[in-house]
């Protein structure tokens, strides 16, 4: 099984989908999404709870947790959020960063936007890799 470990700088907005998409779409014997932040926020930002909520997706009890080398260990890709300098480098990890806008503040209309393009990509990378 591998290990997909999402990361930003808060782990409240863009991660969050990211990982619950993830584990919502792939074939859950193949593969599996975590989440992570190099500085976690206090809670999942209320409006990308809402917008998850509206796809059958509940992020209500899920916390943000900080980026540390235990929590990543055992993941095999690491793909960040747009974080610029911000984001982590783990060596050995394969890497990739989708630059997202973060959804934090934004109106609802704006926060649907990303979290369709966190699935579109989600897909795609779950096709490429043969995890749906």
């Amino acid at each position: 099984m591998k290990t997909v470990l999402f990361a930003c700088i808060h782990n409240a907005g863009r991660s969050q989908m990211a990982a619950a998409w993830f584990n919502a779409l792939a074939d859950k014997t193949k593969a599996q999404a975590i989440s992570a932040g190099t500085e976690p926020g206090a809670r999942v930002h209320p409006e990308v709870l809402q917008a998850m909520r509206e796809v059958g997706i509940d992020l209500e009890g899920v916390s943000p947790r900080k980026l540390t080398d235990d929590v990543a260990k055992d993941s095999a890709i690491l793909i960040t959020m747009g974080c610029g300098e911000q984001c982590p480098h783990i060596p050995g990890l394969r890497r990739m960063d989708w630059p997202l806008e973060d959804p934090k503040g934004k109106p609802v209309e704006r926060v649907r936007e990303i979290r369709e393009d966190v699935k579109t990509r989600v897909t795609e990378l779950l096709r490429s890799e043969g995890w749906q």
